[in-house]
């Protein structure tokens, strides 16, 4: 999985408010109500599930493309 990057975008009317990315191993907010949820979501159960996915979704799919 070296340089396999998983990231998970959330949007709202076209823009987006908030990331997450495998390799920053955070949430990064990029909005004042996505700056407001990365910080909850960094402190939350939500942040260990999402640096899960890279080796559940990544790792088996990788083979594949």
């Amino acid at each position: 999985l070296h340089g396999t990057e998983f990231i998970d975008s959330y949007v709202f009317n076209k823009a987006e408010y908030i990331r997450f990315n495998s390799t920053v191993g955070r949430y990064v907010g990029y909005t004042e109500y996505g700056v407001k949820n990365a910080e909850a979501w960094n402190k939350g159960p939500q942040l260990g599930q999402e640096q899960g996915e890279l080796e559940r979704v990544c790792k088996h799919n990788a083979d594949l493309h």
